[in-house]
């Protein structure tokens, strides 16, 4: 039986797109899955991945940095293309290339991060995959705040290194330097295509027979727990999310992947209770072997069936995770039809997600020789009832946020304290 990336690929084929520079383009399995996810969505939400910087206030020059990010947008497809479904195939179309800058100004009794929270939460579907937004505080003269927002679907952690860090040179090469030319947008788009088509090449290789047995058999049990969200949503004035975070010092470079796995089991058996197979999803892959490291979304989002009335044990965790990885690139949507067809009550939605970032690669902006401090902005709205991130480096950062029309602060503040000890237990991290 065809797998579900052969039959994608022979859809997009008919389609007659060629490799000019207006033609569909086809879309990873992960981008796949975000589209998706967008169409599903009442009011089509897709999900945002945004970076905050702090500046000392004047820093950012508009016009510079929109210049700049034109100019990025002109050489990466993926920046200036917008999610579609043409004949019932998902694409990207490209358009023109365009990154507005928009100034956010705070409302009367609003700070500046309430301000950036509104302005994210008011991003309507229609429009560019990448958007800044620059915000300041009229009572506060020491700092603006710029927010550099993408459509998950145009982005993974690879992207966005680069992004910040060719952002950062257009902008060091002012309004007035000329874009890339024809030649060299032509050649990034080719690329791109290229990068895409591998990739889906390995999704479909790993959606063999073999594979989807594994799948099914692997997640036969599993079955999200958490309530759907509540009618009653959170009251006004309320975040509809919240936070907590933890920093940890660390005698070890990092806690080894599957602890991180056993932690996130024991913050789902404190929110959904023992004797559950809860899924949580983790991003996992990269660029295709002989692919150029274009932007765009390659991460598969693989599925760990977290068993909850198990112990915490790294061993049979560990030995089942190398397990999955030989099995990484089984796209998404083809695991969820293996699950369903061995009998599985999974529908496909996740329980948690959890995300681990290296220190020492996340990216920091510099503008005009001011580098900007990061800042994360709590109380943006979630798309599962949990997410855990975790950042290793010379310290460790636990952060979990949570759906608060899902979850009880209460209850997901217990969790969070089941996660953190058990990552401590097995790295030895006194706080």
């Amino acid at each position: 039986m065809p797998s579900i990336t052969s039959q994608y690929l022979a859809r997009y084929r008919r389609l007659g797109a060629g490799e000019g520079a207006d033609d569909p383009l086809p879309v990873t399995g992960a981008q796949r899955r975000f589209v998706l996810v967008r169409s599903l969505d009442p009011v089509g939400r897709p999900d945002l991945v945004p970076m905050f910087f702090a500046f000392p206030r004047g820093t950012v020059d508009p016009a510079r940095l929109t210049a700049a990010a034109d100019r990025l947008a002109v050489l990466h497809p993926v920046l200036r293309a917008r999610p579609a479904v043409v004949r019932g195939t998902p694409v990207l179309l490209p358009q023109q290339p365009a990154v507005p800058l928009t100034r956010v100004h705070p409302a009367p009794g609003e700070d500046t991060t309430s301000a950036l929270r509104r302005a994210l939460a008011d991003w309507t579907p229609q429009g560019p995959p990448i958007r800044m937004f620059l915000a300041q505080d009229e009572a506060d003269g020491g700092e603006e705040v710029l927010a550099v927002v993408l459509d998950h679907a145009a982005c993974d952690g690879q992207s966005l290194a680069r992004l910040v860090e060719e952002l950062e040179a257009a902008y060091a090469e002012g309004p007035a330097a000329t874009g890339p030319g024809p030649g060299e947008a032509a050649a990034e788009l080719a690329s791109y295509r290229e990068a895409v088509l591998l990739q889906l090449e390995a999704e479909d290789r790993a959606s063999s027979p073999a594979a989807m047995s594994y799948w099914g058999e692997r997640l036969r049990a599993a079955r999200e727990q958490a309530p759907r969200p509540r009618a009653d949503r959170p009251v006004a004035g309320e975040l509809p999310s919240s936070a907590v975070e933890l920093r940890l010092s660390s005698a070890v470079p990092g806690v080894p992947f599957p602890d991180l796995l056993d932690a996130c089991r024991a913050a789902a058996r404190t929110l959904y209770g023992a004797g559950h197979v809860v899924p949580i999803g983790y991003p996992w892959g990269g660029r295709p072997p002989g692919a150029a490291p274009v932007l765009g979304c390659f991460l598969n989002t693989v599925v760990f069936p977290a068993a909850t009335g198990q112990t915490s044990d790294a061993d049979p965790t560990a030995s089942a995770w190398w397990d999955d990885l030989d099995r990484a690139d089984t796209p998404f949507d083809a695991v969820v039809h293996a699950a369903r067809a061995a009998g599985s009550g999974w529908t496909g939605r996740l329980d948690g997600l959890l995300t681990v970032d290296d220190a020492t690669r996340r990216p920091l902006l510099r503008l005009g020789g001011v580098t900007g401090r990061e800042i994360h902005i709590d109380g943006r709205s979630v798309r599962g009832p949990f997410a855990v991130s975790v950042t290793q480096g010379t310290e460790l950062h636990l952060r979990m946020v949570w759906d608060r029309a899902v979850l009880d602060d209460d209850t997901a503040e217990r969790a969070f304290t089941a996660l953190a000890d058990a990552v401590r237990e097995p790295a030895g991290t006194p706080a």
